[in-house]
Protein backbone atom coordinates (compact mmCIF):
# COMPACT_ATOMS: atom_id res chain seq x y z
CA UNK A 1 0.00 0.00 0.00
CA UNK A 2 2.97 2.13 0.28
CA UNK A 3 2.93 2.83 -3.53
CA UNK A 4 -0.47 3.70 -3.75
CA UNK A 5 0.08 7.67 -4.26
CA UNK A 6 3.41 7.01 -6.94
CA UNK A 7 0.69 4.79 -8.64
CA UNK A 8 -1.44 7.62 -8.34
CA UNK A 9 0.61 10.41 -9.70
CA UNK A 10 1.42 7.75 -12.63
CA UNK A 11 -2.46 8.26 -13.93
CA UNK A 12 -2.62 11.97 -13.51
CA UNK A 13 0.69 13.08 -15.40
CA UNK A 14 -1.57 11.47 -17.81
CA UNK A 15 -3.90 14.75 -17.51
CA UNK A 16 -1.17 17.01 -16.75
CA UNK A 17 2.12 18.61 -18.41
CA UNK A 18 5.49 18.32 -16.69
CA UNK A 19 4.98 21.54 -15.09
CA UNK A 20 2.07 21.44 -12.97
CA UNK A 21 2.76 18.00 -12.15
CA UNK A 22 6.27 18.97 -10.38
CA UNK A 23 4.39 22.12 -8.74
CA UNK A 24 1.59 20.65 -7.39
CA UNK A 25 1.49 16.70 -7.16
CA UNK A 26 5.20 16.34 -6.82
CA UNK A 27 5.12 17.44 -2.86
CA UNK A 28 2.62 15.72 -1.63
CA UNK A 29 3.89 12.86 0.18
CA UNK A 30 1.58 9.33 0.98
CA UNK A 31 2.12 8.97 5.33
CA UNK A 32 0.53 5.77 5.63
CA UNK A 33 -3.01 4.07 4.02
CA UNK A 34 -5.55 1.09 4.61
CA UNK A 35 -8.07 -1.18 3.41
CA UNK A 36 -10.29 2.39 3.39
CA UNK A 37 -8.16 5.84 3.55
CA UNK A 38 -4.83 7.00 2.12
CA UNK A 39 -3.10 9.58 4.24
CA UNK A 40 -1.28 12.50 2.41
CA UNK A 41 0.98 15.46 3.40
CA UNK A 42 0.66 19.03 1.42
CA UNK A 43 3.36 22.08 2.40
CA UNK A 44 0.79 23.95 4.06
CA UNK A 45 -3.46 25.36 3.92
CA UNK A 46 -2.68 27.37 0.67
CA UNK A 47 -1.48 24.67 -1.01
CA UNK A 48 -4.33 22.53 -0.15
CA UNK A 49 -6.71 25.27 -1.28
CA UNK A 50 -5.32 25.30 -4.51
CA UNK A 51 -5.57 22.10 -5.18
CA UNK A 52 -8.80 21.84 -3.83
CA UNK A 53 -10.08 24.54 -6.47
CA UNK A 54 -8.15 23.32 -9.44
CA UNK A 55 -7.74 19.43 -9.70
CA UNK A 56 -10.19 18.17 -6.44
CA UNK A 57 -11.98 16.06 -9.19
CA UNK A 58 -8.39 15.00 -11.33
CA UNK A 59 -7.18 13.61 -7.77
CA UNK A 60 -10.06 11.80 -6.72
CA UNK A 61 -10.78 9.89 -10.21
CA UNK A 62 -7.04 9.31 -11.09
CA UNK A 63 -7.18 7.67 -6.79
CA UNK A 64 -9.63 5.75 -8.03
CA UNK A 65 -8.00 4.16 -11.45
CA UNK A 66 -5.18 3.67 -9.61
CA UNK A 67 -6.62 1.27 -7.07
CA UNK A 68 -9.71 0.18 -8.42
CA UNK A 69 -11.55 0.64 -5.43
CA UNK A 70 -13.10 4.21 -3.66
CA UNK A 71 -10.58 5.58 -1.02
CA UNK A 72 -11.36 8.67 1.44
CA UNK A 73 -8.26 10.65 1.53
CA UNK A 74 -6.86 12.18 4.48
CA UNK A 75 -4.86 15.40 4.19
CA UNK A 76 -2.31 17.00 6.81
CA UNK A 77 -0.61 20.44 6.33
CA UNK A 78 2.46 19.68 6.60
CA UNK A 79 3.82 19.41 10.21
CA UNK A 80 0.10 19.96 11.56
CA UNK A 81 -0.91 16.92 13.48
CA UNK A 82 -4.67 18.23 12.55
CA UNK A 83 -6.30 15.98 9.78
CA UNK A 84 -9.50 16.37 7.17
CA UNK A 85 -11.07 13.58 5.24
CA UNK A 86 -12.57 14.35 1.68
CA UNK A 87 -15.27 11.19 0.70
CA UNK A 88 -16.64 10.81 -2.64
CA UNK A 89 -15.44 14.11 -4.18
CA UNK A 90 -15.74 16.70 -1.16
CA UNK A 91 -12.57 18.64 -0.42
CA UNK A 92 -13.13 21.03 2.75
CA UNK A 93 -10.72 23.13 4.11
CA UNK A 94 -9.79 23.03 7.32
CA UNK A 95 -6.47 24.28 9.48
CA UNK A 96 -6.65 22.73 13.24
CA UNK A 97 -4.02 25.19 14.57
CA UNK A 98 -6.94 28.02 14.49
CA UNK A 99 -10.30 27.65 16.18
CA UNK A 100 -13.21 26.91 13.69
CA UNK A 101 -15.95 29.24 13.36
CA UNK A 102 -19.34 28.61 13.12
CA UNK A 103 -20.49 27.58 10.07
CA UNK A 104 -23.79 27.93 8.82
CA UNK A 105 -24.58 24.13 7.34
CA UNK A 106 -27.92 24.64 6.09
CA UNK A 107 -26.38 27.89 4.02
CA UNK A 108 -24.04 25.84 2.78
CA UNK A 109 -26.16 23.06 1.96
CA UNK A 110 -28.32 25.26 0.40
CA UNK A 111 -25.29 26.70 -1.94
CA UNK A 112 -24.42 23.20 -2.40
CA UNK A 113 -27.55 22.23 -3.98
CA UNK A 114 -27.62 24.90 -6.28
CA UNK A 115 -24.49 24.09 -7.49
CA UNK A 116 -23.00 26.90 -6.43
CA UNK A 117 -19.22 27.99 -4.85
CA UNK A 118 -19.52 30.19 -2.00
CA UNK A 119 -15.86 31.98 -3.12
CA UNK A 120 -17.48 33.39 -5.90
CA UNK A 121 -19.12 36.85 -4.83
CA UNK A 122 -20.01 40.54 -5.77
CA UNK A 123 -17.21 41.87 -3.12
CA UNK A 124 -14.60 40.02 -4.23
CA UNK A 125 -14.90 41.07 -8.08
CA UNK A 126 -12.64 43.49 -9.16
CA UNK A 127 -14.28 46.32 -11.17
CA UNK A 128 -13.26 48.43 -14.11
CA UNK A 129 -13.69 49.85 -17.19
CA UNK A 130 -13.77 46.32 -19.15
CA UNK A 131 -16.65 44.97 -16.73
CA UNK A 132 -18.20 47.77 -14.91
CA UNK A 133 -21.36 47.17 -17.59
CA UNK A 134 -21.72 43.60 -16.93
CA UNK A 135 -21.10 43.99 -13.44
CA UNK A 136 -23.92 46.43 -12.78
CA UNK A 137 -26.46 43.95 -15.06
CA UNK A 138 -25.92 41.34 -13.39
CA UNK A 139 -26.12 43.18 -9.69
CA UNK A 140 -29.70 44.23 -10.69
CA UNK A 141 -30.53 40.86 -11.65
CA UNK A 142 -29.21 39.16 -8.35
CA UNK A 143 -31.47 41.94 -6.09
CA UNK A 144 -34.42 42.28 -8.53
CA UNK A 145 -35.40 38.87 -10.01
CA UNK A 146 -37.92 38.87 -13.12
CA UNK A 147 -36.19 41.96 -14.30
CA UNK A 148 -36.36 43.79 -17.38
CA UNK A 149 -32.90 42.30 -18.06
CA UNK A 150 -34.45 38.48 -19.24
CA UNK A 151 -32.68 36.58 -20.32
CA UNK A 152 -29.20 38.56 -19.04
CA UNK A 153 -26.36 37.08 -21.52
CA UNK A 154 -22.77 37.71 -21.10
CA UNK A 155 -20.16 37.20 -23.13
CA UNK A 156 -16.39 37.17 -23.17
CA UNK A 157 -12.99 35.64 -23.90
CA UNK A 158 -11.98 32.91 -21.57
CA UNK A 159 -11.07 34.04 -18.16
CA UNK A 160 -12.46 37.02 -17.84
CA UNK A 161 -14.84 36.64 -15.23
CA UNK A 162 -17.72 35.53 -16.47
CA UNK A 163 -18.18 32.40 -14.44
CA UNK A 164 -17.92 34.64 -11.45
CA UNK A 165 -20.37 36.80 -12.31
CA UNK A 166 -23.23 34.34 -12.72
CA UNK A 167 -21.96 32.59 -9.37
CA UNK A 168 -22.20 35.79 -7.60
CA UNK A 169 -25.51 36.62 -8.99
CA UNK A 170 -26.29 33.12 -7.42
CA UNK A 171 -24.87 33.32 -4.06
CA UNK A 172 -26.59 36.87 -3.63
CA UNK A 173 -29.81 35.48 -4.84
CA UNK A 174 -29.54 32.82 -2.16
CA UNK A 175 -28.00 35.32 0.81
CA UNK A 176 -31.33 37.54 -0.22
CA UNK A 177 -33.68 34.87 0.10
CA UNK A 178 -32.91 31.01 1.43
CA UNK A 179 -35.90 29.59 0.47
CA UNK A 180 -34.99 31.16 -3.59
CA UNK A 181 -34.63 28.11 -6.10
CA UNK A 182 -31.49 29.22 -7.69
CA UNK A 183 -30.14 26.44 -10.04
CA UNK A 184 -26.29 27.55 -11.69
CA UNK A 185 -25.31 24.86 -14.36
CA UNK A 186 -22.09 24.27 -16.45
CA UNK A 187 -23.72 23.32 -19.79
CA UNK A 188 -21.68 19.75 -19.53
CA UNK A 189 -23.36 19.20 -16.16
CA UNK A 190 -26.47 20.25 -17.93
CA UNK A 191 -26.16 18.19 -20.71
CA UNK A 192 -25.06 15.51 -18.22
CA UNK A 193 -28.20 15.38 -15.78
CA UNK A 194 -30.34 15.78 -19.17
CA UNK A 195 -28.42 12.47 -19.79
CA UNK A 196 -28.85 10.88 -16.99
CA UNK A 197 -32.72 11.54 -16.38
CA UNK A 198 -33.30 9.86 -19.91
CA UNK A 199 -31.51 6.96 -19.19
CA UNK A 200 -32.68 6.27 -15.40
CA UNK A 201 -36.21 7.51 -16.52
CA UNK A 202 -36.44 10.78 -14.01
CA UNK A 203 -37.50 13.15 -16.96
CA UNK A 204 -40.00 14.37 -14.52
CA UNK A 205 -38.25 15.37 -11.71
CA UNK A 206 -35.29 16.84 -13.93
CA UNK A 207 -38.27 19.27 -15.79
CA UNK A 208 -40.04 19.87 -12.58
CA UNK A 209 -36.74 21.22 -11.04
CA UNK A 210 -35.87 23.49 -13.64
CA UNK A 211 -38.89 24.84 -14.56
CA UNK A 212 -39.96 25.70 -10.96
CA UNK A 213 -36.28 27.53 -10.51
CA UNK A 214 -36.69 31.36 -9.48
CA UNK A 215 -33.67 31.73 -11.36
CA UNK A 216 -31.40 29.72 -13.80
CA UNK A 217 -27.87 30.27 -14.55
CA UNK A 218 -25.94 28.49 -17.61
CA UNK A 219 -22.22 28.82 -18.25
CA UNK A 220 -20.74 27.93 -21.86
CA UNK A 221 -23.66 27.15 -23.73
CA UNK A 222 -21.74 27.51 -26.63
CA UNK A 223 -20.60 23.86 -26.00
CA UNK A 224 -24.24 22.98 -26.84
CA UNK A 225 -23.14 23.19 -30.38
CA UNK A 226 -24.42 19.63 -32.16
CA UNK A 227 -26.13 18.82 -28.77
CA UNK A 228 -29.37 18.68 -30.38
CA UNK A 229 -31.62 16.95 -27.07
CA UNK A 230 -29.92 19.23 -24.98
CA UNK A 231 -30.81 22.32 -27.34
CA UNK A 232 -34.81 20.68 -27.28
CA UNK A 233 -34.71 20.49 -24.02
CA UNK A 234 -33.61 23.58 -22.94
CA UNK A 235 -35.47 25.39 -25.03
CA UNK A 236 -38.68 24.32 -22.59
CA UNK A 237 -37.14 25.07 -20.07
CA UNK A 238 -36.34 28.64 -21.56
CA UNK A 239 -39.93 28.49 -22.44
CA UNK A 240 -41.40 27.60 -19.77
CA UNK A 241 -39.36 30.23 -16.90
CA UNK A 242 -39.48 33.07 -19.74
CA UNK A 243 -43.39 32.72 -19.38
CA UNK A 244 -43.27 32.38 -15.50
CA UNK A 245 -41.57 35.54 -15.20
CA UNK A 246 -37.82 33.26 -13.66
CA UNK A 247 -35.09 34.84 -14.19
CA UNK A 248 -32.16 33.45 -16.56
CA UNK A 249 -28.61 34.17 -17.21
CA UNK A 250 -26.60 32.55 -19.57
CA UNK A 251 -23.07 32.89 -20.75
CA UNK A 252 -20.83 32.36 -23.68
CA UNK A 253 -17.71 33.13 -25.19
CA UNK A 254 -19.12 34.89 -27.73
CA UNK A 255 -22.01 36.69 -29.27
CA UNK A 256 -25.43 34.73 -29.36
CA UNK A 257 -25.50 34.99 -33.65
CA UNK A 258 -21.83 33.99 -33.70
CA UNK A 259 -22.37 30.88 -31.81
CA UNK A 260 -22.56 28.01 -34.83
CA UNK A 261 -24.48 24.82 -34.68
CA UNK A 262 -27.38 26.29 -32.20
CA UNK A 263 -31.32 26.13 -32.98
CA UNK A 264 -32.24 29.09 -34.90
CA UNK A 265 -35.28 29.05 -32.22
CA UNK A 266 -33.17 29.15 -29.25
CA UNK A 267 -30.83 31.30 -30.77
CA UNK A 268 -33.13 34.08 -30.99
CA UNK A 269 -34.32 34.22 -27.39
CA UNK A 270 -30.62 33.85 -25.93
CA UNK A 271 -30.56 37.80 -27.36
CA UNK A 272 -34.61 38.53 -26.54
CA UNK A 273 -33.14 40.32 -22.96
CA UNK A 274 -30.10 42.14 -21.77
CA UNK A 275 -26.56 41.28 -24.11
CA UNK A 276 -23.35 42.04 -21.87
CA UNK A 277 -19.86 41.95 -23.18
CA UNK A 278 -16.43 41.42 -20.50
CA UNK A 279 -13.44 42.94 -22.48
CA UNK A 280 -10.27 42.11 -21.84
CA UNK A 281 -9.04 43.92 -18.60
CA UNK A 282 -6.16 47.44 -19.22
CA UNK A 283 -3.22 47.14 -16.91
CA UNK A 284 -4.29 49.00 -13.72
CA UNK A 285 -7.36 46.71 -13.59
CA UNK A 286 -4.93 43.90 -13.57
CA UNK A 287 -3.17 45.41 -11.31
CA UNK A 288 -6.02 45.78 -9.16
CA UNK A 289 -6.75 42.19 -9.79
CA UNK A 290 -3.43 41.13 -8.41
CA UNK A 291 -3.43 43.10 -5.35
CA UNK A 292 -7.04 41.70 -4.47
CA UNK A 293 -5.98 37.88 -4.73
CA UNK A 294 -2.52 38.12 -3.13
CA UNK A 295 -4.33 39.63 -0.29
CA UNK A 296 -6.65 37.02 -0.53
CA UNK A 297 -4.20 33.81 -0.56
CA UNK A 298 -1.79 35.69 1.93
CA UNK A 299 1.12 36.36 -0.41
CA UNK A 300 3.24 39.62 -0.19
CA UNK A 301 4.03 41.64 -3.41
CA UNK A 302 6.15 44.48 -3.88
CA UNK A 303 4.47 47.26 -5.92
CA UNK A 304 7.17 46.50 -8.45
CA UNK A 305 6.27 42.53 -8.59
CA UNK A 306 3.10 43.52 -9.32
CA UNK A 307 3.53 45.78 -11.94
CA UNK A 308 5.71 43.09 -14.01
CA UNK A 309 3.39 40.32 -13.43
CA UNK A 310 0.61 42.87 -15.01
CA UNK A 311 2.64 43.82 -18.17
CA UNK A 312 4.07 40.16 -18.71
CA UNK A 313 -0.04 38.46 -18.15
CA UNK A 314 -2.44 37.99 -20.88
CA UNK A 315 -5.59 39.13 -20.34
CA UNK A 316 -6.98 35.71 -18.84
CA UNK A 317 -7.72 36.20 -15.22
CA UNK A 318 -7.63 32.57 -14.43
CA UNK A 319 -4.15 32.62 -16.07
CA UNK A 320 -2.96 35.49 -13.93
CA UNK A 321 -4.17 34.08 -10.66
CA UNK A 322 -2.46 30.83 -11.64
CA UNK A 323 1.22 32.59 -12.38
CA UNK A 324 0.48 34.30 -8.94
CA UNK A 325 -0.41 31.08 -7.29
CA UNK A 326 3.06 29.59 -8.69
CA UNK A 327 4.83 32.35 -7.52
CA UNK A 328 3.47 31.92 -4.24
CA UNK A 329 3.95 28.44 -3.77
CA UNK A 330 7.55 28.44 -5.20
CA UNK A 331 8.46 31.38 -2.35
CA UNK A 332 6.51 29.46 0.69
CA UNK A 333 8.02 25.86 -0.95
CA UNK A 334 11.58 27.15 -1.17
CA UNK A 335 11.68 30.19 1.27
CA UNK A 336 12.92 32.53 -1.76
CA UNK A 337 12.03 36.27 -1.08
CA UNK A 338 9.03 37.51 -3.99
CA UNK A 339 10.87 39.62 -6.15
CA UNK A 340 11.55 40.19 -10.09
CA UNK A 341 14.31 37.86 -10.43
CA UNK A 342 12.62 35.04 -8.72
CA UNK A 343 8.98 35.60 -10.63
CA UNK A 344 10.66 35.78 -13.52
CA UNK A 345 12.90 32.71 -13.05
CA UNK A 346 9.49 30.90 -11.71
CA UNK A 347 8.23 31.37 -14.44
CA UNK A 348 10.51 31.10 -17.06
CA UNK A 349 8.81 27.93 -18.83
CA UNK A 350 5.63 29.49 -19.67
CA UNK A 351 7.05 32.81 -20.77
CA UNK A 352 8.20 33.41 -24.50
CA UNK A 353 11.39 35.32 -24.74
CA UNK A 354 10.27 37.23 -27.23
CA UNK A 355 9.16 40.32 -25.51
CA UNK A 356 7.84 38.09 -22.48
CA UNK A 357 4.90 37.40 -23.52
CA UNK A 358 2.60 34.71 -21.85
CA UNK A 359 0.60 32.45 -24.73
CA UNK A 360 -2.55 31.31 -24.24
CA UNK A 361 -4.87 28.69 -26.26
CA UNK A 362 -7.01 31.89 -27.46
CA UNK A 363 -3.87 33.00 -28.60
CA UNK A 364 -2.99 30.34 -30.84
CA UNK A 365 -6.35 30.01 -32.10
CA UNK A 366 -5.99 33.43 -33.62
CA UNK A 367 -2.60 32.99 -35.05
CA UNK A 368 -3.77 30.05 -36.70
CA UNK A 369 -7.45 30.84 -37.97
CA UNK A 370 -5.76 33.78 -39.48
CA UNK A 371 -3.12 32.21 -41.15
CA UNK A 372 -5.81 29.38 -42.57
CA UNK A 373 -8.52 32.21 -43.26
CA UNK A 374 -10.97 30.38 -41.48
CA UNK A 375 -12.86 31.71 -38.28
CA UNK A 376 -12.01 31.10 -34.80
CA UNK A 377 -15.20 29.80 -33.79
CA UNK A 378 -14.54 27.00 -36.80
CA UNK A 379 -11.82 25.78 -34.54
CA UNK A 380 -13.70 26.20 -31.32
CA UNK A 381 -16.68 24.11 -32.25
CA UNK A 382 -17.58 20.77 -32.81
CA UNK A 383 -18.18 20.41 -36.68
CA UNK A 384 -15.44 18.25 -38.66
CA UNK A 385 -15.47 19.91 -42.27
CA UNK A 386 -12.44 18.68 -44.09
CA UNK A 387 -11.24 22.63 -44.04
CA UNK A 388 -10.65 22.78 -40.84
CA UNK A 389 -8.89 19.21 -39.37
CA UNK A 390 -5.95 20.12 -39.94
CA UNK A 391 -5.96 23.94 -38.69
CA UNK A 392 -7.78 22.49 -35.60
CA UNK A 393 -4.84 19.92 -35.04
CA UNK A 394 -2.20 22.15 -35.59
CA UNK A 395 -3.93 24.47 -33.02
CA UNK A 396 -4.19 21.45 -30.45
CA UNK A 397 -0.17 20.41 -30.90
CA UNK A 398 1.03 24.46 -30.40
CA UNK A 399 -1.15 25.06 -27.67
CA UNK A 400 -0.21 22.11 -25.81
CA UNK A 401 3.79 23.08 -26.87
CA UNK A 402 3.75 26.68 -26.45
CA UNK A 403 1.25 27.49 -23.52
CA UNK A 404 0.93 25.80 -20.22
CA UNK A 405 -2.69 24.44 -20.43
CA UNK A 406 -3.12 20.68 -19.81
CA UNK A 407 -5.26 18.41 -22.44
CA UNK A 408 -8.33 18.74 -20.52
CA UNK A 409 -8.17 22.35 -20.79
CA UNK A 410 -6.92 22.14 -24.39
CA UNK A 411 -10.14 19.84 -25.34
CA UNK A 412 -12.36 22.35 -23.68
CA UNK A 413 -11.09 25.36 -25.40
CA UNK A 414 -11.92 23.19 -29.01
CA UNK A 415 -15.48 22.66 -28.66
CA UNK A 416 -15.42 20.48 -25.43
CA UNK A 417 -13.45 17.65 -26.58
CA UNK A 418 -12.13 15.02 -24.42
CA UNK A 419 -8.19 15.18 -23.72
CA UNK A 420 -7.64 11.68 -25.66
CA UNK A 421 -8.66 13.59 -28.66
CA UNK A 422 -5.95 16.13 -28.09
CA UNK A 423 -3.67 13.45 -26.98
CA UNK A 424 -3.83 11.79 -30.33
CA UNK A 425 -3.90 14.73 -32.25
CA UNK A 426 -0.71 16.09 -30.67
CA UNK A 427 0.69 12.62 -31.33
CA UNK A 428 -0.65 12.59 -34.64
CA UNK A 429 0.99 15.99 -35.60
CA UNK A 430 4.16 15.37 -34.75
CA UNK A 431 4.51 11.98 -36.22
CA UNK A 432 3.32 13.79 -39.48
CA UNK A 433 6.09 16.73 -39.26
CA UNK A 434 8.26 14.21 -39.06
CA UNK A 435 7.39 12.97 -42.39
CA UNK A 436 6.29 15.91 -43.89
CA UNK A 437 8.61 19.14 -44.44
CA UNK A 438 6.15 21.20 -45.38
CA UNK A 439 4.00 20.42 -42.85
CA UNK A 440 7.11 21.54 -40.02
CA UNK A 441 7.95 24.36 -41.86
CA UNK A 442 4.57 25.95 -41.46
CA UNK A 443 4.43 24.95 -37.79
CA UNK A 444 7.49 26.98 -37.31
CA UNK A 445 6.21 29.86 -39.47
CA UNK A 446 3.11 29.70 -37.16
CA UNK A 447 5.50 29.33 -34.25
CA UNK A 448 7.12 32.78 -35.35
CA UNK A 449 3.71 34.63 -35.84
CA UNK A 450 2.64 32.99 -32.45
CA UNK A 451 5.96 35.06 -30.94
CA UNK A 452 5.92 38.54 -32.44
Amino acid sequence: MKDIWQNTLSVIKNHINLQILNTWFKPIKQLGANETSIELEVPNRFFLEWLKDNYNNLILSSLQEATRREYSIVWRIGKDKGSISIFKGNLPIIDKRQSLPVVNIVAEKIVKEAGLSQKYTFNNFVVGSNNEFAHAACFAVANHLSSKYNPLFLYSGAGLGKTHLLQAIGNMVIHNNPSARAYYYTSERFRNEFISSVRHEKMTDFKNKLRNASILLIDDVQFWTGKEGTQEEFFHTFNTLYESHRQIVLSSDRFPKDITGLDERLRSRLAWGLIADIQPPPTEVKIAILKKKAEEHGIILSEDVVEYLASISSSNIRELEGYLIRVGAVSSLSGKEINISMVKDTLKNIIVDKGHKILTIEDVQKVVANFFNINVSDLRSKRRPNNIAMPRQIAMYMAREYTKASFPAIGESFGGKDHSTVIYAHKKLKENMNNNPDLKQTVESLKNRLVK
